[in-house]
């Protein structure tokens, strides 16, 4: 069976493709992988996703990811002593591990995956749902990371009672920000990277409607995901950071590609 989607006229099937997208990961991976920004095993978690994303989505869609994490590696180590110094900074100094390597990419994933499969028509709502999810998380990491550290007064969202940055579900005004920057930047950046991918409705540079839409589902998602963080997370032990930026995500890329689908793609063009 020939694969579909916006691979329909590549060879996905073929081992050389694969060996292709092998290469391109494992070698920078060899190259960097000493530096403090994955755990070991996250590195070689990285390569997976990254040898998986460039055989689906092309080198467009695996830049896409590779500017997601420089981003998100930056901002984690921005006042990295200050957050260590109060006892709220990530864990391993910042190294992501392969829990969160899959927690951020693994919805993004899964519709670079489904999209080799199905109609041509369904791959402009896929690459939005794709671009959201990142957007989402990179929203997520700017208005956590920022936030703790220069965030000031620092609120629970359910109750906007006072609480200590770090909290879970804990907002502020300077963190919401920095969130919606953040989602807002890296819609802008997919959109433009992955705008030839968009069969059904080519985009040669990302509208202002376009990355409005993407980015405020990115940053919708994030205040849902401090939402459950106030009102679940502390409740349930079973339910982790990672699980739950799964679900946030999940609430980016849906809700992107329900608005995406309900305006008809229309905004999408020179803006």
């Amino acid at each position: 069976m020939e694969p579909g989607g916006w691979l329909a006229d590549t060879a996905i099937l073929h081992w050389q493709h694969w060996l292709l997208a092998l290469a391109v990961n494992g070698g920078p991976i060899l190259l960097l992988h000493r530096l403090p920004l994955l755990t070991s095993s996250g590195w070689w978690h990285a390569g997976a996703l990254g040898t998986i994303l460039w055989a689906t989505l092309g080198w467009r869609g695996w830049l896409a990811v590779v500017v997601y994490f420089a981003i998100g590696s930056a901002v984690t180590r921005l006042g990295l002593r200050r957050k260590q110094a109060s006892g709220i900074a990530e864990a391993r100094g910042g190294r992501r591990g392969p829990a969160n390597v899959w927690g951020s990419a693994a919805i993004g994933l899964g519709l670079a995956v489904l999209g080799t499969g199905l109609p041509p028509g369904a791959t402009p709502l896929l690459l939005v749902g794709f671009v959201a999810s990142f957007a989402a998380k990179l929203g997520d990491t700017c208005g956590s990371e920022i936030g703790k550290s220069w965030g000031g007064r620092t609120v629970l969202i359910t109750t906007l009672r006072p609480v200590a940055p770090g909290t879970e579900g804990a907002v502020s005004a300077v963190g919401s920000l920095a969130s919606l920057a953040g989602a807002a930047v890296y819609s802008w950046i997919g959109l433009a990277l992955l705008a030839p991918l968009i069969g059904s409705h080519p985009v040669h540079y990302p509208g202002l409607a376009a990355v409005a839409v993407v980015g405020l589902s990115g940053f919708v998602a994030t205040v849902i995901e401090s939402w459950i963080g106030a009102c679940w997370q502390t409740r349930l032990g079973w339910l982790s950071n990672e699980q739950v930026n799964g679900l946030m995500t999940a609430v980016a890329a849906l809700l992107a590609m329900a608005c995406w689908w309900a305006l008809g793609a229309r905004f999408a063009g020179p803006g």
